[in-house]
């Protein structure tokens, strides 16, 4: 079939394609679906979700499919090495998309919606062959309180850790009750005189 070669490069060089710069790509909408189609049956690529296609088998390209998105949660604290514990990969997206678990490749990914006003405080890292958005230690720590996922022996984690100007800086952007809910904690876990007032 015409294109196979040029739309797996494609696929292969862009790690997630979606079904419009293919048809871009291949000029024909109606023709890229059978093409598509004829490539997945032959394995030459994958359809990771409804419209997006790669041809690496990874769950947390899901990433790219969800845009915007970030890596967050008990999932950033391993790609910032302050989690030990197996984790699944966990997508925070401003998406409309359903939430909680899904199955990416016989894996198991958990999405979680977040505000777009909130939507900020990553960065690109790189993990094996990819390069994945994933929210920094200052962010990590505010979604994890904003998703009450904080727990004690996950705060201690912290304390070493936070740039505690960006987390001040950030902290600016939420309600004055959330702002104080992190401050009570960053007193319990003793952080207060670094941190100052906000």
């Amino acid at each position: 079939m015409r294109y196979v070669k040029k739309v797996v490069e494609y696929i292969k060089n862009t790690q997630v394609a979606n079904i419009n710069s293919i048809s871009m790509l291949v000029g024909n909408k109606d023709y890229t679906y059978v093409l598509l189609n004829h490539l997945i049956k032959r394995g030459y690529i994958k359809r990771i979700e409804k419209g997006y296609y790669t041809i690496y088998e990874d769950p947390s390209l899901i990433v790219y499919c969800l845009k915007p998105a970030y890596f967050g949660l008990q999932d950033a604290l391993s790609f910032h090495n302050l989690w030990e514990q197996e984790t699944c990969p966990i997508v925070i997206t401003t998406r409309k998309v359903r939430t909680g678990i899904r199955k990416v490749f016989k894996s198991n990914v958990i999405i979680r919606r977040l505000s777009p006003k909130y939507f900020f405080g990553y960065d690109y890292y790189k993990s094996g062959n990819f390069v994945f958005p994933v929210s920094d230690i200052e962010k990590t720590f505010i979604d994890l309180i904003y998703f009450r996922e904080i727990r004690d022996e996950l705060a201690e984690k912290f304390k070493d850790n936070i740039d505690f100007k960006k987390l001040k800086g950030y902290l600016k952007k939420y309600p004055e009750n959330f702002r104080r809910r992190v401050l009570k904690l960053t007193e319990k876990l003793r952080f207060n005189n670094k941190v100052g007032g906000f």
